[in-house]
């Protein structure tokens, strides 16, 4: 995809974005509607929900964070029987006196009694928790959930009603993801471009992000998550986290595990990969999720490809190299090139639900037509009649550029290289540019490493066989590092595995969080 990153789907955000998807396209199903602008979902208005708030937790926290932990919340109604508040958090929390950011939060109480609140996140990084829960509650956690928690959504730092990283107007953010860059692929003169795009990325983010850019990270995330715990009144957190998030819920027990109470990991993150690694493994995993795709649509009358899954994949790849050369023109003037076309494909593998629509997309381009794939690009890009619904391209590069070590191995690049040609030829050739992390204003500050939470109890980590974005790979690895960790197996296709439909799942994660019931340290399969 044209977005100027080594790998599109180093775009972890995306898998909060499809999990949305997955709800929203099983709504157009029923009424059946044409993939279009409806894909958005509306958030409902209705009255307040607020009510008394618990007295803040502030035990064991040093006197610099008692402003900050003993802050007393104002709920206000938001819709949709929800009430939302502000709180405040430190800038730097190495140096809680520098300033500060503000956290957007909401809240849906409990519908029956509460065993107090369930903080959300739907991953990225740069994915919006408190839209998530505004919009699509029930896709986020099941009605027992509901019924006994609290259930808090909140937008990290740097995320949407946060304070928030900010970086191109919408004109701009076209031309950065969707523009076709000169040259050749691969040449000289494409590369320049790539990281001449970069260059302008990265200059615009320092410029308007009014110098919160080094604090936007996960471990300050997860700082921020505790002070959440403590202004709602949890002596400990409960925690239910998809894609990135798992990550964000991993570091958050590392750092402090003797306040976790129940966390669920789902779809997880191996916080002791590299990015070349992640890079890696998502092109393996989509293209295994693509091939998968093809032996379901070669089924299908409406099928635009024939003969084996080969040959198929092989037809897939001369349609990729076609519009690379030839971009088709869309309604809106924009070109389909390559790049946008993989976008548009990645983004409909994150859901079994999604890949009628792939079908259509892909049928339409191979006629000439790309305003579907335009749409599903549209989509994973949150872009919406001309403009940008939320800040999730800046919010991701700006967590992945602090969080990831650059990596300047020529011979473990090659390696990657060689092994993404092997493992996933259709995706190969649009996988690589430079990084963009190069041109970053600030140096990372992140480390790769295992991940132990050494005292937290027992922690669920939930991992889909086939899972294209985060490989079932990374949850079993997760699982053994942590220290209670416990593996549940989803079998089957997409991205994350709870509240989609597997009981087998869906009861094993409702009687952790309900009842305390954890399954056995040698975990469960879910068929």
């Amino acid at each position: 995809m044209n977005t100027p990153a080594p790998s599109p789907l180093r775009r972890h955000h995306a898998g909060a974005r499809l999990r949305r998807l997955g709800a929203v396209t099983a709504g157009l199903v029923v009424a059946a509607l044409a993939l279009s602008g409806c894909l958005y979902s509306m958030i409902p208005t209705g009255s307040s929900s607020a009510g008394p708030t618990a007295k803040p937790d502030t035990s064991g926290i040093a006197a610099d964070l008692q402003p900050f932990y003993g802050q007393k919340l104002t709920w206000s109604g938001c819709g949709g029987g929800m009430d939302c508040t502000t709180v405040k958090t430190p800038l730097d929390w190495e140096n809680p006196g520098a300033g500060s950011l503000d956290l957007a939060v909401v809240r849906h109480r409990a519908t029956g009694t509460s065993k107090g609140s369930l903080l959300t996140n739907p991953g990225g990084p740069g994915a919006s928790g408190l839209q998530l829960i505004k919009s699509s509650l029930s896709f986020a956690v099941s009605p027992t959930l509901v019924k006994n928690y609290d259930v808090i959504g909140f937008d990290p730092r740097g995320v949407g009603s946060s304070t928030a990283v900010k970086c191109l107007d919408a004109t701009q953010m076209d031309d950065y993801l969707y523009s076709i860059r000169p040259g050749a692929r691969g040449s000289d003169e494409w590369t320049a471009a790539q990281k001449s795009a970069n260059k302008d990325f990265a200059d615009a983010c320092a410029k308007n992000s009014k110098g919160i850019l080094p604090y936007i990270t996960t471990v300050n995330s997860a700082r921020d998550m505790d002070l959440l715990r403590g202004v709602l009144g949890d002596k400990k957190l409960n925690y239910l986290g998809y894609s990135y998030g798992t990550f964000l819920g991993a570091t958050y027990a590392q750092l402090y595990p003797d306040r976790v109470g129940h966390l669920v990991l789902d779809g997880a993150l191996d916080p002791a990969v590299s990015n070349l690694d992640v890079s890696t493994t998502q092109a393996i995993g989509f293209e295994s999720a693509l091939r998968a795709y093809m032996a379901s649509c070669l089924k299908d009358k409406k099928c635009p490809f024939q003969g084996t899954v080969d040959e198929a994949m092989g037809d897939l790849g001369a349609l990729l190299a076609s519009v690379d050369r030839s971009p088709q023109k869309n309604a809106d003037g924009r070109m389909l090139g390559a790049d946008t076309l993989m976008t548009s494909i990645v983004s409909a593998l994150y859901s079994q639900d999604s890949w009628s629509y792939l079908t259509q997309s892909l049928t339409a381009v191979l006629k000439g037509d790309p305003s579907v794939a335009f749409q599903l690009a549209d989509f994973y890009n949150s872009r919406e009649n001309g403009k940008y619904t939320d800040n999730s391209t800046e919010a991701f590069r700006a967590y992945n550029c602090m969080d990831y070590p650059l990596e300047n191995d020529p011979a473990a690049k090659a390696a990657s290289d060689a092994k993404i040609k092997a493992e996933a030829p259709t995706i190969a050739p649009y996988w690589d540019g430079p990084d963009p992390c190069e041109q970053w204003p600030f140096p990372p500050t992140g480390t790769r490493g295992e991940i132990t939470a050494a005292g937290s109890g027992p922690i669920l980590v939930i991992g889909t066989t086939n899972d294209p974005a985060t490989p079932y790979a990374w949850a079993e690895s997760l699982a053994k590092q942590l220290e209670g960790g416990v593996l549940i197996t989803r079998v089957g296709e997409g991205h994350t595995g709870y509240n989609k439909g597997n009981s087998c799942v869906d009861d094993a994660v409702d009687a952790y969080f309900v009842d305390g019931t954890v399954p056995a340290k040698a975990g469960i399969r879910c068929e």
